[in-house]
């Protein structure tokens, strides 16, 4: 495969996956709304064409005129979305859907394709847009991709868990990197053993890639980290990316009342772990990048940044009533 078409292509995914499929010298063709800044306006080596992936006359044009080998699909939001992608591109080599490990139905360690049920979606979910349908809707392109393949269509996807990393525009792990930037000492909620499968974005993009090249027609593949870090095992390793002492304070649901704070109010914290098994995705040949890098390269870009995560978590004053009560005790 040459010639890459890239639904999205500027924001935090996209964007890493142009880059990647650039290194490995593909033609490159981002199609958008043109509503963000696009990181690429002066690379010669991407084209962009303007539209709505929503409007199926829009990406029809697109299909035509790029003709691409492989597509990449990393806005759709909706089945109704895959479906009129893998309809128009049916002819290409690979369409590759961005689907989520929100898309598992159950709890069970580790979520494996094929092997643990996806959520179901009724049509109501399937043309909502709140936070409480994603998995459902993820579920159901899923189940998409399946019945293109089913008809002779390349469509594949890929199941990323919670994504971070240079750009990321959620600032989940940003308000961590943040918290021990500022603070000596960090609440950490629970007793800090939770385990919620993270994924660095430049993994993500590197594996779309790999399986448009080597990934089976109908099949999904799981990426994520090759190593689990609790929410506490991160916070150090954050400490040690900034060369900075961090004292890790614990505080269960009592303690955390004090400040009128939830467990649930931490950004990454999950009471049950949600942990993704990789192997199907290693058996095509690709590789993790070692956490501690990610971890050095997703501190250097918030430093870098002026994103400093406050829309997600409690804020530090309520934090404070937490620790002066944990203090007496």
């Amino acid at each position: 495969m040459d010639s890459a078409l890239v639904i999205g292509g500027t924001r935090f995914i996209g964007r890493h996956l142009v880059a990647d499929l650039l290194d490995h010298e593909y033609d490159v063709t981002i199609f958008n709304r043109g509503t963000r800044e696009n990181p690429f306006a002066d690379d010669d080596r991407v084209d962009h064409v303007e539209g709505d992936r929503t409007n199926d006359t829009a990406l029809e044009a697109a299909a035509t005129t790029v003709d691409p080998d492989a597509v990449f699909d990393c806005v759709a939001y909706h089945p109704k979305d895959v479906r009129a992608a893998t309809r128009l591109f049916e002819d290409c080599e690979a369409y590759v859907f961005v689907s989520s490990g929100a898309a598992y139905g159950r709890e069970e360690i580790p979520k494996r394709e094929g092997e643990t049920p996806l959520h179901p979606c009724t049509a109501e979910q399937a043309t909502d847009d709140s936070a409480e349908s994603y998995g459902n809707r993820k579920a159901e392109g899923d189940r998409a991709v399946v019945a293109a393949a089913d008809n002779g269509v390349r469509a594949m996807a890929v199941r990323p868990p919670i994504v971070y990393g240079p750009h990321d525009y959620t600032e989940r792990l940003d308000w961590w990197i943040d918290r021990v930037n500022r603070f000596d000492r960090v609440v950490v909620p629970g007793d800090g053993t939770n385990v919620w499968h993270r994924v660095y974005v430049e993994d993500v993009a590197s594996a779309l890639r790999i399986v448009a090249e080597r990934g089976t027609a109908g099949e999904a593949y799981n990426v994520g980290d090759r190593r689990l870090v609790t929410l506490e095992e991160m916070v150090e390793l954050i400490g040690e990316t900034l060369a900075t002492e961090v004292e890790v304070v614990h505080a269960g649901p009592r303690e955390l009342a004090a400040g009128d704070i939830d467990l649930e109010d931490y950004p990454l914290y999950r009471s049950y772990p949600h942990v993704l098994s990789t192997a199907k995705l290693a058996a095509l040949g690709w590789e993790a990048t070692p956490l501690e890098e990610a971890m050095a390269r997703s501190v250097d870009d918030h430093l870098e940044s002026d994103r400093d995560g406050d829309r997600n978590g409690p804020d530090r004053e309520a934090e404070e009533r937490v620790l002066s009560i944990l203090e007496t005790l």
